[in-house]
């Protein structure tokens, strides 16, 4: 099993920007980004594949945010800008074992914490 851990939470104005960190301790292949916000479901923000060269975007945030990696630091980010209130959540990053890129939740094999986003209007 794979430990994730991810960083670069807090509390931005809307219209700003941050970055997430996402720190595994073993090989993963396609990564995700997922979020939940109180009282809702948890939704897919944005995968990557293991080379970096498939990516996928939920619509809510499709031009505002990038989802990258840099594997020799086994890491994964997530550049946020343009934030909007309702992208208040918290955001949890995600890996499996297939090198596929995937919206579903339960086809993940590993999940970190998660890092608390705050955007104030």
């Amino acid at each position: 099993q794979v430990q994730l851990v991810e960083s670069g939470g807090g509390l931005v104005q809307a219209g700003g920007s941050l970055r997430l960190s996402c720190a595994a301790s073993g090989r993963t292949y396609a990564m995700g980004w997922f979020r939940q916000a109180p009282g809702k479901e948890r939704e897919f923000v944005a995968a990557i594949t293991w080379t970096g060269d498939g990516t996928n975007y939920a619509d809510s945030v499709k031009g505002r945010f990038t989802i990258s990696r840099d594997n020799a630091q086994s890491t994964v980010y997530l550049q946020m800008n343009r934030l909007k209130p309702e992208d208040t959540a918290v955001y949890v990053c995600a890996g499996r074992a297939a090198n596929i890129l995937t919206i579903r939740a339960n086809e993940y094999d590993d999940w970190g914490q998660g890092t608390q986003v705050t955007v104030s209007s």
